[in-house]
């Protein structure tokens, strides 16, 4: 198998606490004398100490000058590593959900289904932290209206664990979905004919800070993200611009 390059993405948004473990365990992660890492942090405009700690890790540092979200982070660093000429790119939360070990199976259900973007997924084998009720509810409605638009199974819609490819990077170089980016980008990278498949991980809980998604929200983050996900669809599926 020839070299490989992988960029690690991480998107950080006040992960002071975390941040210096998830780029630690990435780093002292072996992928085969085959692959070369290299882990990108992107600040998306930290309000906490997330741009000192990050500048003393051993690691990529993209200091965002404004806040722009989760998909504006997690596309910056998908250009960077499609600009850069990384082959893969993975991208793995900066509060410590997502452990450094787990991403050999994303790799490895990539070269075997040869599929061009994994999702890590928690509830294929229910090990590990399996969230709130509230968000289980969430997540399964989520798979059946993209497996209703685009008939796609995925259990895991919400995941932020995630393998792509070259293909892929290609995509989010031209376009990603900024305020919900996991579902929407499923239907956009799927209507684009981009196999998308699935592997059993096991994930942790969040030891430090909190979710942008709150309880009280839950509803309201419901409707927000059913209406985003239906006019990714409507947009892609009807108009060549966002096709390549």
């Amino acid at each position: 198998m020839p070299m490989l390059k992988i960029a690690v993405i991480i998107p950080a948004y006040n992960e002071e606490k975390s941040i210096s473990k998830v780029v630690e365990g990435i780093n002292n992660l072996y992928l085969g004398n085959n692959i070369v890492k290299q882990v990108i942090v992107i600040n998306d405009c930290s309000e906490d100490n997330t741009k000192r700690v990050i500048s003393s890790l051993n690691c990529t540092t993209l200091n965002l000058p404004a806040n722009l979200g989760i998909g504006g982070a997690v596309q910056t660093g998908l250009i960077y590593a499609f600009r850069n000429h990384f082959d893969l790119a993975v991208q793995i939360d900066g509060d410590g959900q997502h452990p450094a070990e787990e991403l050999p199976k994303l790799l490895a259900a990539m070269f075997k289904e040869s599929a061009d973007i994994v999702i890590g997924s928690r509830f294929v084998e229910k090990k590990g932290f399996q969230s709130s009720v509230m968000r289980r509810l969430a997540i399964s409605y989520f798979k059946n209206l993209i497996n209703f638009l685009c008939h796609i199974r995925i259990t895991d819609a919400t995941s932020g664990f995630r393998l792509f490819n070259i293909k892929a990077l290609a995509l989010a170089n031209i376009y990603y979905p900024d305020e919900y980016p996991e579902p929407e980008s499923i239907i956009y990278f799927k209507l684009n004919n981009l196999e998308i498949i699935e592997t059993p991980v096991s994930m942790l809980e969040r030891k430090e800070g909190k979710s942008s998604i709150g309880h009280f929200s839950s509803l309201y983050y419901l409707l927000k993200v059913t209406l985003a996900v239906v006019f990714t669809y409507i947009k892609v599926k009807f108009s060549s611009k966002n096709k390549i």
